[in-house]
């Protein structure tokens, strides 16, 4: 299973001395994206396909404090996924150093054609980067988030994507999904 060890930092803390709701979904993310830049796409290569992952709703579950300084190992698999990669579920599990489930977080998701502002299904290799990642045990089948074409229609084809990253507005970065 993926996973990083990290540490809850000053900036991580909330008023009551443990870590900050927005800290466990920031660091999910952190990993998640440490995730996609070891299998080839690292933000750059984001930028130059113009697209960008999208979370659409969080769901964060506590277990246990985690207190400042101290080191917790998020975990990172597959809760559900569309068959063409359109649409994904993700989990984090977060785990104190003395192994106790911390808090879990769950992600639903997709893929943003950055030009067109729609959601697509992601190019081949990232699909398969996707696919690596160890499924959970309640993993379910997502529907895709591309509308099928009208009957005795042939599919659009994708819009063509400007791929250079001098071009990017900054409203067009992708989310940290």
């Amino acid at each position: 299973m993926y996973s990083k060890t990290l540490y809850a930092g000053w900036a991580d803390m909330d008023f009551n001395s443990h870590m900050a709701n927005t800290a466990y979904l920031d660091k999910s993310a952190d990993v998640r994206q440490k995730f996609l830049a070891e299998h080839g796409f690292p933000i750059e290569e984001f930028a130059r396909q113009r697209i960008g992952p999208v979370v659409r709703k969080d769901e964060l579950e506590y277990f246990a404090e985690v207190g400042l300084q101290e080191e917790i190992t998020i975990t990172y698999q597959l809760a559900g996924h569309a068959p063409d990669g359109s649409r994904f579920l993700l989990r984090h599990e977060i785990f104190r150093a003395d192994g106790k489930l911390a808090a879990r977080v769950t992600s639903a998701g997709g893929w943003l054609d950055l030009n067109a502002r729609k959601l697509i299904a992601p190019p081949p290799e990232l699909l398969a980067a996707m696919n690596l990642l160890e499924h959970t045990a309640d993993f379910i089948e997502l529907p895709s988030s591309l509308k099928p074409p009208a009957a005795g229609q042939s599919p659009a084809p994708p819009p063509a994507r400007q791929t250079d990253p001098q071009s990017e507005r900054p409203q067009d970065r992708p989310n940290s999904a």
